[in-house]
């Protein structure tokens, strides 16, 4: 069984992520769990130390109404009738999202966290708010963003652009694979170098790449080395693209470009599902 987290602060865009989770694995056994966390809601109004009776009353009201609000939104995306091979659990959790996010992973061995590029506050001129590109960053689980502009479509044109520099994580590749599986997918792995020749470890890398992704039709491309979001949205565009795929580890593109100001180079013009892998520590 997929076990699938599904982060919400009830907002369109994460209403949209959900229903595009519901219909990705529409035919496979998935227990989705609908998070909130409300830290933020408590600690927000307070400026100064409050009395300790003050804080508890908040602290009841926000809870209250984050579990009626998960409450309703079950009961609104369930189904009529309901999808069998799909179950629906809520939690509210008083912690900060990306703390959150993590403390589920771990505890309930969450296999993918699907979500909304942008929270209910988020600048609308932006693709990716400042809450997704934390979870991106810190949350040791892929992730799978959802432009609320996405109309749901199936993933059959993967973009997969790597340097093929380091070891790939056996589980992620699986849950790629998976897809490319249940898609009858084609995988388009982009390399964005002025050289056709790999090292060893890059060959040794490439070849596990391929042994994982037995289940999809593979592609294996060499694009001259310039800036490579455009580089990359090009090939989006070319290709017709509909999920682009990227690993995120130290020193890689994902890191450079999710610890910069500059996030929207690529996020501006991205209207597609991004996976973002991580070869983390997990």
């Amino acid at each position: 069984m997929r076990t699938v987290l599904i982060p919400t602060d009830f907002s369109e865009n994460a209403l949209h992520a959900l229903k595009y989770a519901q219909q990705l694995y529409k035919c496979l056994r998935t227990r989705f769990y609908l998070l909130h966390a409300y830290a933020d809601e408590v600690y927000g109004p307070f400026q100064k130390k409050e009395e300790e009776e003050v804080f508890e009353s908040r602290l009841k009201e926000v809870r209250r109404k984050a579990e009626k609000q998960l409450k309703e939104l079950k009961e609104e995306v369930i189904g009529v009738p309901p999808n069998p091979l799909h179950t629906i659990e809520t939690k509210a959790s008083f912690e900060s999202l990306v703390d959150a996010v993590n403390d589920f992973v771990n505890q309930y061995n969450v296999d993918l966290v699907i979500m909304g590029t942008r929270g209910q506050t988020a600048d609308k001129k932006i693709t990716f708010g400042s809450h997704t590109v934390q979870v991106f960053k810190y949350v040791s689980c892929p992730v799978l963003a959802i432009p609320e502009s996405f109309e749901y479509e199936q993933p059959k044109r993967i973009l997969f652009p790597t340097d093929y520099a380091l070891p790939y994580k056996r589980r992620e590749l699986k849950l790629l694979n998976d897809i490319g599986r249940e898609f009858k997918a084609r995988i388009h792995c982009l390399y964005i170098s002025d050289f056709e020749e790999l090292s060893h470890r890059q060959e040794d890398n490439k070849k596990f790449l391929e042994g994982s992704l037995t289940a999809a039709y593979l592609n294996f491309e060499t694009t001259p080395v310039r800036n490579k979001a455009n580089a990359i949205l090009d090939a989006v565009a070319d290709k017709k693209i509909n999920m682009l795929v990227m690993v995120n580890s130290r020193h890689s593109f994902v890191e450079d470009m999710l610890y910069r100001s500059t996030v929207d180079e690529l996020g501006l013009s991205l209207q597609i599902p991004f996976l973002v892998m991580q070869n983390l520590p997990r």
